[in-house]
């Protein structure tokens, strides 16, 4: 093998950059233009850190989603905290017949450490092409368990996860924030989000953008998949 041909490789990177083919476009340009490769990684984890719940961090990665399931990928959702509104995510323009939604029954004590198990499953499944999960603490060990799985499936990992786990160490290879801009939240109209990098390939941490997105669906508003108030 060349040295050309090493560097193009997927799990090697070189300063700003990330070897072609190896992201997903967010459906969002402002965002692209902050993320390594302009665009979703498409292996290893991703964490988005909500302030609040509403502020659309489900929406933020439906595009990409969409895409995926589109190109003939499977799209795994493990225990959604809200139920999918199916007719909403296909207006969204995902595959249903790509959607595959994990709920697992409730078991204390143990449920925690079932849905990891199930979530590095999916994960590590090659017809995946992203995988979704809800949680908060969880063993450092876990999520290296998770990002390994993940390199090993070649799958997107996306961890909606509390801004309170920020403090935890982890190995995902993209970790960012969403907050409501406070000054526009009481115009009357839906309130940008400002997304920050915590970490990020090629020295992006730090980086920020704002979007406008859709109005967060309310109670009985069906426009949205109750997901999306995630």
């Amino acid at each position: 093998m060349s040295l050309d041909e090493l560097m193009r490789h997927a799990r090697i990177w070189r300063g700003g950059e990330l070897p072609p083919g190896t992201t997903q476009a967010t459906g969002f340009a402002a965002l692209d233009a902050i993320l390594p490769g302009q665009g979703w990684p498409q292996t290893g984890l991703t964490e988005i850190h909500a302030a609040a719940t509403g502020i659309g961090a489900l929406q933020l990665v439906l595009p990409a989603l969409a895409a995926l399931s589109r190109q003939g990928h499977w799209i795994v959702w493990i225990n959604p905290p809200y139920q999918p509104h199916a007719p909403a995510l296909s207006a969204q323009g995902l595959d249903l017949a790509r959607l595959l939604v994990v709920d697992l029954p409730a078991q204390p004590g143990a449920a925690r450490d079932e849905m990891l198990w199930v979530y590095e499953q999916a994960l590590r499944f090659t017809a995946c092409g992203a995988a979704l999960a809800w949680f908060g603490h969880v063993p450092s060990l876990h999520l290296r368990r998770l990002q390994l799985a993940a390199e090993a499936g070649r799958t997107w990992g996306v961890a909606f996860r509390p801004v309170d786990t920020l403090e935890q160490a982890s190995p995902a290879l993209l970790r960012l924030t969403l907050e409501a801009v406070a000054n526009e939240i009481e115009t009357g109209r839906p309130a940008p989000i400002e997304i920050t990098l915590l970490k990020a390939r090629g020295g992006r941490a730090g980086r920020r953008c704002r979007l406008k997105l859709d109005a967060a669906p309310q109670p009985g508003d069906d426009r949205l998949p109750a997901a999306c108030r995630t």
